[in-house]
């Protein structure tokens, strides 16, 4: 698919453009929808909101960026004001954002080399799945794009709209807490 040539077809009202562009997207902003909430029906809600969105503002997208990362901003908003209106009902645990300057002197956890995608033990993702949901969703958001969907980190800052280095410290946070909250099932199931 050529991306540009499909936004700018979807930019002159093209239908057809739009169904390519959603028929592209839609598994990974369901995906990240069920990553970021744990719930399918608001995955769905989600999935419909961010495409709503989509269809609704395209032109204002200027391709100052990739469109993924312009539509996963959507998605990652949706999500997130979906997160706040259900606050009280999810647990978050007591993180705090460090001090960009402490960053170099904390420990960082060294995180299992293998590929979450590879991953086929039903048991493992279970635990993954209700683990992220214990992350607050600003480490969440950022180990799920980063990670689990394989954004790059100037791509998730951009997506996030916050810097680099917060980028990288959040990510180093949900790493060292997930690997804490996992490393027992990976020793069990000779992932690492």
């Amino acid at each position: 698919m050529d991306e540009k040539k499909v936004v700018a077809q979807a930019q002159q009202g093209d239908r057809n453009a739009f169904a390519i562009l959603v028929n592209e997207y839609k598994d990974r902003i369901y995906h990240l929808g069920l990553r970021l909430t744990g719930k399918e029906q608001d995955a769905e809600d989600i999935l419909q909101e961010t495409f709503i969105a989509m269809l609704q503002n395209i032109n204002k997208f200027k391709g100052n960026s990739a469109f993924y990362t312009w539509l996963y901003r959507i998605a990652v908003n949706n999500g997130l004001k979906k997160l706040k209106s259900k606050a009280n009902s999810y647990t978050h645990v007591s993180l705090h954002d460090p001090n960009v300057e402490q960053t170099h002197s904390e420990h960082l956890n060294v995180w299992p080399e293998f590929d979450f995608k590879d991953i086929s033990n039903k048991k493992f993702r279970k635990e993954l799945d209700e683990a992220l949901l214990e992350l607050p969703e600003k480490y969440r958001t950022v180990f799920i794009l980063r990670d689990l969907h394989g954004t790059s980190t100037s791509e998730t800052a951009r997506i996030l709209d916050i810097s680099e280095s917060n980028t990288k410290v959040r990510l180093m946070r949900a790493r060292n807490f997930l690997k804490e909250k996992l490393e027992d099932i990976v020793k069990l199931e000779g992932l690492l």
